[in-house]
């Protein structure tokens, strides 16, 4: 889970028939913002921040402070559901509360569970002001100012409207309060179905956004002072686009055009899924030094009975020669990956076959979660169900290796000369945190420099989560 607290910007009036006017500076109305999930979720949290600001919202770090409490929801894991209907109910409290002392506070419900929930938040919770789902975000003023006169709005359609044309540019001022490493969304939504995921009915199909419109957003993080850019995507290797050449670019080709903007000194992207991997995007790896050394490329399994019962179409033979070919491109790469254990009729030998991929890979990072069922994905209905002692006392094998393997690779780095980004204060006074080219954070005296700053720094000793480094004179 990650809670994103909005970067407040001065307010303005709102439009005509979107609700009262707002005067900056006086009864402006407050939002607090929760957001659950991937990165995907924290970007759209901050565009539609971005919308919010322009209909005279600004942000606050508590949902006692707001009028507005806007929970942005993810649907991946076990329960999701009802830990938002949880939620609601302890602001079905604070809003009986509000009401009687003659306040008013809306809650709105956005997200995945929002997309595949719908209508059934507000019959099971009907604190719930606006349900709206990821492709709607355009849409959220003026679903408040429709909920604001007494009606209960869900808006969980996939509109033939793109909603980042809909979404309000952040100011300079939002985006440089976030600081100098920025998400970028290129792509949104999954054709591949894999069957234990619920992505393609909450998020729709791949749809890939226009090349000047990346290239757009990318020059106004730069010139807010952004050094670092993440492009995100369900399947961001999936990405395509006709270009300004009139030729279609895939991945590879778009982040060697960001790689030339000014500013723009390190690249990443997530998520990538194996069977986009072209070689135009790993020769970007061995071409482009803004790119960054690291890559998570998810498998799920290492048997390839299961990867076809989870319709990954790719073996793991397939995965094992695709990271050689992206380690012979770039032999200082860092690999990180999904795994699942548990998945319906996963037998010991397959759960084993899981180990031995993990093992020949080696990974730097990882992230492993038992099977859990989803309502409506063909997992949901298959047979031979693992028992859930089971799923866990594989997860914990699997997450040992796994762990055992990222303590390796950071004593691996100990000694390493790399370029290091500051970002953030420390823990400690006196101490910044930058983030490695493997994107581990590392702790450096706050002598080195200025948040912002590119520094060149040795490893000195791995931590717990994290790295120690002092600068090269």
């Amino acid at each position: 889970m990650t809670e994103t607290i909005l970067t407040p910007e001065a307010p303005s009036a709102t439009k005509p028939g979107t609700g009262p006017d707002i005067i900056p500076g006086s009864n402006t109305r407050k939002v607090f913002v929760k957001t659950y999930g991937c990165q995907m979720n924290v970007y759209d949290s901050e565009r539609m921040g971005d919308a919010l600001s322009r209909d005279g919202y600004e942000t606050v770090d508590s949902v006692e402070a707001a009028d507005l409490v806007l929970i942005n929801t993810c649907h991946i894991r076990e329960k999701a559901a009802e830990k938002v209907y949880s939620q609601l109910g302890r602001l079905a409290k604070l809003k009986r509360q509000r009401n009687a002392e003659g306040g008013d506070l809306m809650v709105a419900v956005a997200g995945c569970v929002a997309q595949a929930e719908g209508r059934e938040i507000i019959r099971r919770a009907p604190v719930v002001d606006v349900v709206i789902g990821p492709q709607t975000y355009h849409r959220l003023p003026e679903a408040l100012a429709r909920a604001r006169n007494g009606e209960q709005i869900v808006e969980t359609d996939f509109p033939a409207e793109d909603k980042f044309d809909g979404l309000p540019n952040a100011p300079e001022k939002a985006i440089r309060a976030r600081g100098v490493a920025a998400f970028l969304t290129v792509q949104e939504g999954c054709d591949k179905f894999c069957t234990f995921c619920v992505v393609p009915y909450t998020r729709g199909a791949e749809v890939s956004r226009p090349v000047g419109r990346i290239i757009e957003e990318a020059v106004r993080l730069a010139d807010a002072g952004v050094r670092e850019i993440t492009l995100l995507g369900q399947n961001v290797n999936a990405w395509h686009g006709k270009a300004e050449d009139g030729r279609e670019w895939g991945l590879g080709e778009l982040i060697r055009r960001l790689a030339t903007i000014d500013g723009i000194d390190r690249i990443r992207y997530t998520t990538s899924h194996p069977r986009d991997m072209d070689e135009a995007l790993i020769e970007a790896h061995r071409d482009l030094p803004e790119l960054m050394p690291y890559l998570h490329l998810p498998v799920q399994s290492g048997s390839d009975r299961i990867l076809k019962a989870m319709n990954r179409r790719h073996t793991a033979e397939d995965y094992l020669r695709l990271v050689e070919r992206i380690r012979a491109a770039r032999p200082d790469i860092a690999l990180s990956g999904d795994f699942i254990v548990g998945f319906p009729g996963e037998t010991d030998a397959d759960f084993e076959d899981t180990m031995a991929l993990i093992r020949e890979v080696n990974y730097a990072a990882a992230f492993s979660f038992k099977y859990s069922i989803r309502p409506g994905t063909p997992g949901a209905d298959m047979e031979d169900q693992v028992d859930e002692a089971v799923k866990s006392d594989r997860l914990t094998r699997l997450q040992d290796l796994l762990a055992e393997q990222t303590r390796a690779f950071g004593r691996e780095c100990v000694g390493k000369v790399v370029d290091l980004l500051l970002e953030k204060p420390g823990r400690n006074t006196g101490q910044l945190i930058g983030r490695s080219p493997w994107l581990q954070p590392v702790i450096i005296d706050a002598m080195a420099g200025e948040i912002g700053d590119i520094v060149r720094v040795r490893i000195t000793q791995p931590g717990t989560g994290s790295l120690f480094a002092e600068v090269v004179e």
